[in-house]
């Protein structure tokens, strides 16, 4: 018998990431046949260390052997990668790697060790420990907060708004101004351009206050903006003036009277930074003239030198034509060097964009394409923010992938080790989260890989991160619930949306989906009309405007229980920052707890409300009958078990507490 997980304290403690120099209790079963037991591991991050550590026999039980060794871990953050190497009876060698979507993070035998380079297909599998910074520490309120999301043009118009006023604010040719809120999104432009994502509905941040109240009627403690500052597009990520809020959403002022709403409801504000590229159409760059002064492509067509010229990388074509780099070739997006000493000035020195923002009360970023960043951009990024905030500003990343082991450019980055981001967004939770409803993984997997991450993330990281279920990147959760067939055109893609057949099915896994969310260790992410079922399959049909005056019966009964599920979360910190334990996996059942002890969480701070929260989720097709206990036992009951309310029920502070969840429903068991 060769084992060693390490999910289990047994073979691995202390559990998960870990700060420098942390020592680490490592041990593994092999047959008391095998020879030349050894520990294999590599540590480092842009370069990596390879050593060999023979491991000791502690115990022997039933032929097999328990070896171990402790190590200390680096004194610098980074990854430390090991497995395990052994000789058989017959003299063959043979390692013991990690084998994936096991419950307990176990391995197998392999004839060949791990490939752990950057740049090389990661398979055998490696197990890893993540070292992260001593002093890392994020913002409390980040902490299990609830976040709404809001594409600023498309949520709401103020009650003032006239569509005079909206044309009023700019001219330019390629604009499409939409005089119904309830129209469709455009995906043809003008005629003279093509489709530039240059039309506007007139959502401001007015009209984002005017809703404060309806936005805090589910429990929302920070409401993330897609881009604010002045830009030619409605998306906004081509940004003209860094320094300035978008005149179509109402300008500077209209932030300054939104930050002081959103203070007096106790709601917290980020805001979304692009500093990869700028907008061809900006002040900086200037390429069409519309701004004032000297941009820096007339100053490179020009032969002369200008402030900004230096941030752009210009050059001749084969045919003499002015080019430059740019985002993904998009020539609307010209490239930035974020190593230009000029550039992080603007960005980082006095008055800069982090300082005036920080000033103007942001609480912090959300980096967009932080892994096209250079790290040492983004460590300056969070120094400064912090150093702004008295250690308070938030900065998370747009990372897809998983970000403790996240590889660009040929290196892996410095995103989970405490001096980059605070955390990143929750694509990982949605992906996995997406396969799961969608039935392409089972709970167990669904288990496997979550638990992979909370592993590998710093529990500071893991919870504050964004679980996002939608954004304005991918397409609706509803919609995909309809599981549909992914098109390039963009008119069928208008066309997709859930049928009347399929919407009770869509509807309850995206309720199961909202209550996972909510339970989950992180910060839930709502994209705004996810509460109320909103269509729409990719940009820009998942951009459409909030129906304020449209919204469907369906919706209106998916927001109660939004509304119901989130009110848990306010009300039990437990949720929020309690401790998280797996209790069951099945094909289509999943039970979690998130707990205290003795009434702290799991920062060692006093915690309000329940003090352990139970959610079962039942994705299958029949009832599943459960019992629990204060004690934390757990057990399968018999399946006839009938539900003792829809969603949630009072556990029992002595004794069992039996319930029944219903297929494709869940059910909480609140212990006080």
């Amino acid at each position: 018998m060769y084992y060693h997980a390490s999910r289990s304290l047994q073979y691995r403690t202390p559990f998960g990431a870990q700060p420098v120099d942390t020592n680490v209790v490592v041990r593994f079963d092999a047959d008391i046949s095998a020879k030349d037991v050894t520990l294999c591991y590599s540590y480092g991050l842009y370069d990596f260390n390879y050593h060999e550590e023979p491991m000791t026999p502690v115990a022997t039980a039933n032929d097999t052997v328990t070896y171990e060794t402790r190590l200390m871990l680096p004194h610098e953050p980074g990854l430390v990668f090991y497995w395990f190497r052994f000789c058989e009876a017959y003299g063959e060698t043979k390692y013991y790697v990690m084998e994936s979507d096991t419950e307990d993070a176990s391995g197998k035998i392999y004839h060949e060790p791990p490939r752990i380079a950057a740049n090389e297909d990661k398979y055998p599998y490696a197990w890893q420990i993540t070292v992260y910074a001593k002093d890392f520490k994020t913002p409390d309120y980040m902490k299990g907060a609830l976040i709404y999301q809001i594409f600023p043009d498309r949520f709401a118009r103020d009650k003032d708004f006239t569509v005079d006023r909206m044309m009023a604010c700019s001219d330019r040719e390629e604009r499409v101004y939409h005089e119904s809120w309830y129209e469709d999104v455009d995906i043809k432009g003008k005629p003279s351009t093509g489709y530039l994502a240059c039309d506007f509905f007139g959502g401001s941040l007015k009209g984002i206050e005017e809703r404060l109240d309806y936005i805090k009627s589910f429990g929302i403690d920070i409401i993330y903006l897609n881009p604010i500052f002045e830009a030619r597009s409605s998306h906004r990520y081509d940004t003209a003036d860094y320094l300035h809020v978008d005149p179509m959403l109402g300008g500077n002022e209209a932030f300054e009277s939104f930050k002081t709403a959103c203070d007096k409801k106790g709601i917290k504000l980020i805001l979304d930074g692009v500093f990869s590229h700028t907008g061809a159409d900006s002040k900086y760059f200037n390429k069409f003239g519309r701004y004032e002064g000297v941009g820096a492509y007339k100053a490179y067509e020009n032969g002369e030198a200008n402030d900004f010229r230096s941030w752009y990388n210009f050059y001749r074509d084969d045919s003499g034509n002015i080019a430059y780099d740019s985002w993904w070739g998009f020539p609307d997006l010209p490239n930035v060097d974020e190593n230009n000493l000029k550039y992080r000035e603007f960005i980082f020195g006095d008055k800069g964009v982090v300082d005036t923002w920080c000033k103007r009360g942001a609480s912090g970023l959300r980096l967009d394409v932080s892994d096209e960043l250079p790290d040492s951009f983004i460590r300056q990024m969070r120094d400064t923010i912090k150093s702004k905030t008295n250690g308070e500003g938030m900065l998370v990343g747009e990372v897809w992938e998983d970000a403790s082991n996240k590889c660009s450019y040929g290196s892996y980055r410095d995103f989970m080790l405490g001096r980059t981001h605070d955390s990143v967004m929750g694509y990982t939770f949605r992906t996995t989260m997406l396969e799961f409803l969608q039935g392409y993984i089972s709970a167990k997997v669904f288990n496997s890989r979550m638990e992979g991450f909370r592993e590998r993330y710093p529990a500071e990281s893991y919870y504050c991160i964004m679980n996002l279920l939608s954004s304005h990147d991918v397409p609706r959760v509803y919609t995909m619930m309809s599981k549909p067939e992914d098109t390039g055109d963009k008119e069928l893609q208008m066309q997709i949306k859930v049928s009347d057949e399929q919407k009770d099915i869509c509807q309850a896994l995206c309720r199961i989906g909202y209550a996972m969310q909510i339970a989950y260790v992180g910060a839930p992410c709502v994209y705004y009309g996810d509460e109320i079922l909103l269509d729409g399959y990719k940009d820009p049909f998942n951009r459409r405007t909030y129906p304020w005056d449209k919204v469907s019966e369906d919706g209106k009964k998916h927001l109660e229980f939004v509304r119901q599920i989130s009110k848990l979360r306010v009300d039990n910190q437990v949720l929020k920052t309690g401790f998280y334990r797996t209790l069951y996996t099945s094909e289509n059942v999943i039970a979690f707890e998130r707990y205290l002890e003795d009434g702290k969480d799991f920062f060692g701070n006093s915690a309000t409300g329940a003090k352990r929260v139970v959610l079962v989720v039942n994705r299958g097709e029949e009832t599943a009958g459960f019992e629990l206990s204060d004690s934390k036992d757990f057990a399968i009951t018999e399946a006839s078990v009938k539900a003792t309310s829809d969603y949630v029920v009072t556990g029992k502070s002595s004794g069992k507490t039996k319930i029944g969840v219903e297929p494709m429903s869940v059910k909480f068991v609140v212990y006080g």
